[in-house]
């Protein structure tokens, strides 16, 4: 979910999404974790994948987020947020009867 969240505010290349990743606290995302779930996004219609040239190598892959995805993305913020929700009462010691 934060890696759609992350392609939503705007297309990235894998290692600018790790960087952006560790900047946010998800400090033990790394490389190796990011493409296997980009493919996965990418498989199931969520994400698109396009080259850019590069000006110091090789073109890189970016992502964009897809109309499925972003379909998607909402469907889990509103889960995330529901469940966040009740933990936080949980913790609080609300709802107790």
């Amino acid at each position: 979910m934060c890696l759609l969240a992350l392609i939503a505010e705007e297309p990235s290349y894998g290692y600018e999404m790790v960087d952006k990743l560790q900047g946010r606290g998800l400090a033990l995302v790394s490389e190796g974790s990011i493409y296997p779930l980009l493919s996965r996004l990418q498989k199931k219609g969520y994400i698109e994948g396009y080259f850019v040239e590069s000006t110091g190598g090789p073109p890189r892959k970016y992502y964009r987020i897809a109309p499925p995805g972003r379909v998607r993305l909402d469907e889990w913020a509103t889960e995330w947020r529901r469940l966040a929700s009740g933990v936080e009462q949980v913790l609080n010691g609300g709802g107790r009867d």
